[in-house]
């Protein structure tokens, strides 16, 4: 999540266009999430993931997966809008995959690379974050290739790292850290108190 506010595709400077909303997904969110999961694939791990595996991503198979998930699970998946309504980003979450310590995950989060440095990922974390605690659960972590620069992100929103592991791409395993949130009701309340008190 890195990169400053720019002119997008259609030529238009997205810095004066910050107004965002923060939903749950619904079933025609599907393509956009899709379009945005396989371009943010592609400019975030450039250079970490090998050209011809990000080259060869399907926004048409993505779409059919996410598809899948926000008719399965539609409270699980938050997107992020700009004022005209596009998906400019979105994230996944749901119960921990093999991790003991943990009793959630936060599967996906990613913002368009013209609206980063925009508060966006933060407001998406957080709303994943009370999705989870109101589903029950307790922690949460978050995995992240090591070289990707997203881990600064979760480290200076209090994210510890937790554990290490290889995740395989195409044949190939990638470092892969963990953060995680292990008290995550008293978290989101430390962070709904400096809210209040930025107000005041």
């Amino acid at each position: 999540m890195v990169g400053l506010p720019r002119c997008g595709k259609t030529g238009q400077n997205v810095a004066g266009m910050t107004e965002t909303t923060i939903r749950t997904a619904r079933l025609d969110d599907a393509a956009p999430v899709a379009r945005l999961d396989v371009e943010t694939w592609q400019a975030t791990y450039a250079g970490i993931l090998g050209t011809p595996y990000l080259a060869g991503l399907s926004a048409a198979r993505r779409e059919a997966g996410w598809s899948n998930l926000i008719r399965r699970s539609p409270l699980d998946v938050k997107v992020a809008t700009n004022s005209a309504g596009d998906v400019v980003g979105f994230g996944s979450c749901g119960t921990a995959r093999g991790e003991p310590d943990y009793t959630g995950e936060v599967f996906t989060l990613y913002v368009a690379p013209d609206w980063q440095n925009l508060g966006i990922g933060r407001r998406l974390l957080l709303a994943i974050f009370d999705r989870l605690v109101s589903h029950g659960h307790s922690s949460v972590v978050i995995w992240v290739l090591r070289e990707n620069p997203a881990r600064f992100f979760y480290q200076r929103l209090g994210g510890k790292e937790a554990r290490r592991k290889l995740i395989a791409f195409n044949g190939i395993e990638i470092p892969a850290l963990g953060y995680g949130w292990r008290d995550l009701p008293g978290y989101l309340s430390t962070v709904a108190r400096a809210g209040k008190e930025s107000e005041t």
